[in-house]
This record gives C-alpha cells, structure tokens and sequence, in this order.
C-alpha cells in the first residue's frame, strides 16, 4: 500500500518477471478519492515480449493513511480508446 498519490502504480512482477509495464499516468483528480488513468503493457509469454499499449482508469480511496483500489475500467485498444475520446469530445460540444 502507498500513502502518496504518486507512488500509486500499475507496475507488476510475477515470478521475477514484470508482467505489467507501466509507461505513463496522468491523475486525473486526487483526495480521500482519486482517479488515474494509466498506459501500460502486458507481457505476452508466447512471444517473450510486451504487448500493445493499453489503458486503465482506476478510482483509489485513501484510507488509514493509505491509498486502496476500488474501481477499474480497462481500455484494451487503441480503437476503444479513440472511441472514448470521440464520445467524450462530443458531449462537451454539446
């Protein structure tokens, strides 16, 4: 567990191998509840090398001093991703 917003990470090693990659995050709002959202790789054995990019939203709420997950959304294309954004500018449009 992180006590500090920016410690927070995707990062995971399995076995001695880092099976999820952080590349970038950027916090998209922070408090007793905060969000971020990530772009990470996975590891793909068969191939011996990391995957696509990807994308998480995760929602953290700080409690005893330390930050626990509560929420994801996982983004799995770079074409779910270009989804989002086109959703998402439109509504602001609106």
């Amino acid at each position: 567990m992180v006590s500090e917003v920016e410690e927070i990470s995707v990062d995971y090693i399995d076995n001695g191998i880092q099976t999820i990659k952080q590349l970038d995050k950027q916090i998209l709002s922070k408090g007793a509840w905060t969000t971020i959202i990530f772009r990470y790789q996975d590891w793909d054995r068969s191939k011996n090398a990391y995957g696509p990019d990807k994308f998480t939203i995760r929602r953290y709420q700080k409690r005893n001093g330390e930050y626990q997950q509560k929420s994801k959304f996982n983004i799995s294309s770079a074409d779910q991703a270009n989804k989002l954004i086109q959703a998402l500018e439109k509504w602001l449009q609106e």
